[in-house]
């Protein structure tokens, strides 16, 4: 009987592709997983998922490549499976892949919820979506704030965003802004980090997903997953709410692995239905009892709350949404734009003509952005680049639609208007029934 184990390679962007090898592969003498290819992430190549994290198995670490060298790489480490894992790419899109791979001789999977998902001893809900900017973050907002009302005690623990140091970045605990500091936060893990601490609560994020678990259920009596991307949970849920977004119909079954997301809901929530035609909800709703039959649907909206809105009127405004809704998510506007039309902005200013380093090369990748400018801060040049391209754009004010308060890391040289966004469900159910009904409250 053969012993030679079989030769693995993870296709990923630094988040599930991690996940699943320590869940999966780590411990598992049947398979040696030879390389990680990373995309969507920059400066995340060339380096090595470290020792420290990777197992007995693995004493030296794992490489991780470029995935545009993926048919090389195959070649070179003899590779019998491809396992893809990342999110947000069209159907199509994961089965070109396939279909390259299958003609490097290589078999191409997925991995499931069976063996990757992770049980905790506490209750826990999971708040996915079926698209990037769908609005997971101010459901879970919500959620967190029912159960703090009712006198639960909430950590949440919030899907990889890991761009540094994988070691040090192993189980990172954030409830103080300093915290942020500590752990050298990127300008998307801050969006997602911050509103969390502005409320006095303790997220959770990092490498190593179980130890990160057994951290937070020390502390916590209800455990909320909020999700990244349109990726499923890491957990088990006891409750698993999906968000989907009737400004990108189809998407819901279009794309992966968000359709999965959307065929495990308990419960969907259609957000942002003031803010399109209405027909683009009810088709929407069609296409999930189709997929989904069982699913409760919750109909909500996001409304826009603007600091200092009489900045606005009559000005030539320069617009900055969240950074990965404009670029994976391909969304083509967000709140910013709701709010520089709702109060009058004379004109959109396009940021291209301004763009600097790194800013240019988002714009190179992701040309269909347009004349918004995205939120990118993975690294301090990437920052500084959109600290200077925000100063060198001719505009009266800048309205600032991404999460966090982005004074604290770029000085501008013009006048802020900051635009928030919370859940706000309309008719019934609400989220408040739901959790009452499954004995969260």
């Amino acid at each position: 009987m053969s012993t030679k184990r079989r030769k693995i390679l993870i296709m990923g962007a630094a988040g599930r592709d991690f996940h699943n090898f320590n869940t999966y592969y780590r411990t598992n003498e049947s398979y040696e997983v030879v390389a990680f290819t990373a995309t969507q992430i920059p400066d995340i190549v060339d380096r090595k998922y470290p020792a420290e994290l990777s197992g007995e198995l693995y004493p030296n670490g794992i490489p991780i490549y470029d995935e545009s060298e993926l048919v090389e790489i195959i070649k070179k480490y003899d590779v019998d499976e491809v396992v893809f894992s990342y999110s947000d790419v069209t159907h199509q899109y994961v089965m070109h892949k396939a279909s390259l791979i299958n003609a490097c001789g290589a078999a191409f999977s997925l991995l499931g919820t069976k063996g990757t998902m992770i049980k905790s001893t506490k209750p826990l809900i999971s708040v996915c979506a079926v698209r990037t900017g769908s609005g997971k973050s101010q459901t879970s907002r919500k959620i967190v704030q029912l159960l703090h009302d009712a006198g639960k005690k909430v950590v949440a623990i919030r899907h990889p965003m890991p761009y540094g140091d994988l070691v040090k970045q192993a189980v990172q605990r954030f409830a103080e802004y300093s915290d942020l500091d500590k752990h050298e936060t990127t300008i998307e893990e801050r969006e997602e980090y911050e509103p969390y601490i502005d409320k006095g609560l303790v997220i959770y994020s990092g490498v190593d997903y179980e130890a990160i678990l057994r951290e937070a259920e020390k502390e916590a009596d209800v455990i909320l997953w909020d999700g990244g991307n349109n990726d499923f949970s890491f957990y088990q849920p006891d409750l698993q709410i999906v968000i989907a977004d009737p400004h990108r119909v189809g998407h819901e079954t279009s794309y992966h692995p968000g359709e999965t997301t959307l065929n495990l809901a308990d419960v969907v929530v259609v957000n942002k239905i003031t803010t399109t035609d209405y027909k683009n909800v009810m088709e929407l709703e069609e296409n999930i009892r189709k997929a989904n039959p069982n699913a409760i649907i919750i109909e909500a909206a996001s409304p826009i709350f603007v600091d200092n809105p009489e900045l606005v009127k009559g000005k030539r405004v320069l617009v900055i949404e969240d950074g990965p809704t404009l670029t994976h998510g391909e969304m083509k506007y967000g709140a910013g734009v709701v709010a520089a039309r709702r109060f009058g902005a004379k004109e959109l200013v396009d940021p291209r003509p301004y763009l600097v380093g790194s800013m240019k090369e988002t714009f190179d990748k992701y040309p269909e952005i347009g004349t918004l400018l995205p939120a990118m801060g993975y690294f301090e040049q990437q920052l500084k680049d959109l600290e200077e391209t925000i100063n060198n754009t001719d505009c009266d004010v800048v309205i600032s639609a991404t999460p966090i308060d982005i004074t604290r890391l770029v000085k501008v040289n013009k006048p802020i208007v900051r635009v928030r966004y919370e859940l706000e469900e309309i008719g019934y159910p609400k989220l408040e029934d739901i959790l009452k009904e499954k004995n969260f409250l």
